[in-house]
Parts: C-alpha cells; structure tokens; sequence
C-alpha cells in the first residue's frame, strides 16, 4: 500500500482517481491546487504525487519545478496527470523531473497499472534523505582528512 496525493482543480476528476486507487489498495487523498498540496507536504510526504497540469495559481510544471529544486521534496516521484496532449508538454513535463505523464481521461486498470509501476521502479531506491543530512553523512564517513568536494 502506498500513500497517494492527487493534485487537480476538477473536484470530480480528483476523487474519481482516489476513489480507483484506494479500491486498488493504495492510501489516497485529493486537494485541488498546489498551494494545498504544499500544506499537506509539509505535513506528511507521500509516495507518490500525481499532479494536474493546469491549475489555479500555480501550474503543474511550475510546482514541480519548486519541488526539484527543495532539498525535502527533490525526490519525490510525481505523475502528471493531465489532459494537456501536447508532445512538447509530456517532454516538457520529463525535462522538469516527472516520472510519468498520463492523458486524461484514463481507464482505472490503465491507471492502477501506471501508478504500481512507477512505484515498483522506485521501489529499490534508498529513502529519502534531505540534502543536509546527506552531505553531513558524506563529511563524518570519509576515510581521510583531505579536504574533499561533497556531492549534493
């Protein structure tokens, strides 16, 4: 089971993929812009994010940028989830960091699918550690005292 956060302006749309993935086993909760989601963010980190492209307020490439760019959240898989259909939208939506990138409307088996895979591909990665911690971690185990680059 795995904890879900959807992302998306269309009340309807939003529960509809909820109400799939929790029927699939997965824990799952919608808001319907980013400023939201960052709230719940701050408060619990789910194992996946799937995110709507258009929005009020802030777009979806645009929070997916800001969450690239945090050393919480730089890790964080996303989807994104949208009916934008434009090839140069899905690359766009790589380039920014998006693990995948799913049309609307989708069919609940396709989604379920998506979505467990996304999470079985991550699934052997080490968990999440903020950026601070991990140069912390690289500066206490060196094996010398020669001063040495940390890798962020």
């Amino acid at each position: 089971m795995a904890h879900i956060l959807v992302v998306d302006d269309d009340e309807i749309v939003a529960e509809l993929a909820s109400e799939i993935l929790i029927s699939a086993g997965h824990a799952c909760g919608w808001v319907t812009d980013a400023a939201e989601a960052l709230k719940l963010l701050q408060w619990r980190r789910p194992d996946l994010l799937l995110l709507d492209e258009n929005m009020p307020g802030e777009s979806g490439s645009t929070f997916l940028r800001r969450l690239r760019q945090s050393p919480k959240f730089y890790d964080l898989p996303v989807m994104m989830f949208t009916s934008v259909q434009g090839p140069e939208d899905e690359t766009r939506a790589y380039y920014n960091g998006a693990q995948d990138y799913i049309r609307k409307p989708v069919q609940p088996k396709f989604l379920v699918w998506r979505v467990n895979q996304t999470l079985r591909s991550r699934a052997e990665r080490p968990k999440h550690r903020e950026l601070k911690d991990m140069a912390e971690f690289q500066m206490r185990n060196r094996d010398d005292d020669k001063p040495r680059q940390v890798y962020l």
